[in-house]
């Protein structure tokens, strides 16, 4: 996948969706991870002083000198050119990686790198949006990052409580699902709601879909509400499924056959069709693991390989079908777009990926927005997560401070 590449399919999407991105814009670069706390299934929102680390992987042995440099921004990601260096972070910007190793006992040949927050060089002190590009200092200064990888920081001051209904304003147990929360303003004081905060309302971590600073329709002097608004509803979708390659020679979790091509191992997923009704299958809602059968040492012996997704259907007449799943961040990838196969009518792409387990969506994109209707169904019963961020810049402050942030699960 090579960076133009990369470049024109971020611009389907909206481009203050682009700006958070965690991506690489290197085929070389691969499993660009944000985690916090140590649990990769954790959305890339910490407390302020949580760990957070960031890793990947670049498909070689050959050593790398890869410099850091952290970067503060606005609640719509766009930098920030109002505060000082040292007012959000201590220590020195521009440092090296220099905890790395290179993989043992694979085919596919790589070094893992990894940095954390707080570090003995560098402590991040204020809440909101953080921005981290890595470079290699072995090219010129001028060249552009490798890849960029993007978490927020909270301080608790506001208080979010939240529903998820299915009983909507467009239907009652079908298609859809509704958001109603509420934000207590606690000990801030906020006397113009709709210029001092501001919200970011996402389903499964999608910006895609993402609701941006939606006004609230009722206010009091405690706080603001966000009730009985149409656009809080999202299509409902169908749970992800789900894979597991823990032994390159064993078929694992939802894996068809496995096989060694060339100098590649293969994997072959079982082939879906479009559900007609609800199934529960348990997910982490697009989440994935990396790990293999020993689960020690995850990081550096866990074997690259092609996975082929399919998926059984007419071809549809407009639009494009990407496969989908955190590991991607959930956009369409061109790595990911699955070109159709007249004769077998259906859709097929391989992606190359680290071993582990994965969660994954099939979605048909049109102007930008994935829909899961014509290759999922849409069913209110599917458990989603929603992630709720609230901003606060009061009069005559310079940054806006993630004040409070909600976790929703609708089971």
């Amino acid at each position: 996948m090579t960076r133009n590449c990369l470049i024109t399919a971020f611009f389907l999407l909206p481009l203050w969706a682009v700006a958070q991105q965690t991506r690489s814009f290197s085929e070389q670069v691969r499993t660009v991870q944000v985690i916090v706390d140590d649990d990769p299934l954790l959305p890339p929102v910490a407390e302020v002083g949580t760990s957070v680390e960031i890793c990947f992987d670049e498909l070689s042995h050959e050593y790398t000198r890869y410099i850091y440099k952290v970067e503060y921004c606005n609640a719509d990601w766009s930098p920030n050119t109002e505060i000082f260096e040292s007012d959000y972070m201590t220590g020195f910007n521009g440092l090296p990686i220099e905890d790395y190793e290179t993989s043992f006992n694979t085919t596919v040949l790589y070094t893992h790198y990894r940095f954390s927050f707080p570090s003995e060089d560098v402590r991040l002190l204020l809440p909101g949006n953080y921005r981290v590009r890595v470079y290699s200092d072995e090219r010129d200064a001028s060249d552009e990052p490798v890849l960029e990888a993007c978490f927020s920081l909270y301080q608790p001051l506001m208080n979010i409580t939240g529903e998820v209904l299915t009983n909507t304003d467009i239907d009652f147990q079908q298609r859809h699902q509704q958001l109603t929360y509420a934000v207590s303003y606690g000990g801030c004081r906020v006397v113009d709601p709709t210029r001092e905060l501001k919200t970011v309302v996402m389903q499964n971590r999608r910006w895609d879909t993402a609701v941006v600073n939606l006004p609230p329709n009722i206010q009091h002097s405690r706080g603001v509400e966000w009730n009985h608004r149409r656009d809080l509803i999202f299509d409902a979708g169908a749970e992800f499924h789900k894979f597991e390659i823990l032994d390159v020679r064993l078929n694992g979790l939802n894996v068809d056959k496995m096989a060694w091509v060339g100098e590649q191992y293969h994997a072959t997923l079982f082939s879906f069709a479009p559900q007609h009704n609800y199934t529960y299958d348990k997910d982490v809602n697009g989440g994935y693991i990396i790990r293999h059968t020993g689960d020690e040492d995850n990081a550096t012996q866990c074997e690259y390989l092609f996975v082929h997704f399919q998926l059984q259907m007419p071809r549809l007449p407009e639009g494009d079908v990407y496969v989908c799943g955190l590991w991607n961040n959930g956009n369409p990838d061109p790595e990911c777009k699955m070109h159709y196969d007249e004769q077998a009518r259906m859709y097929e792409c391989g992606v190359l990926l680290k071993q582990g387990y994965y969660n994954y969506q099939f979605r048909q994109y049109v102007n930008g927005v994935g829909r899961t209707l014509l290759t999922e169904g849409d069913f209110y019963q599917t458990e989603n997560e929603y992630l709720i961020l609230v901003y606060y810049r009061p009069q005559g402050a310079r940054y806006d401070a993630l004040a409070g942030f909600l976790k929703l699960n609708n089971k």
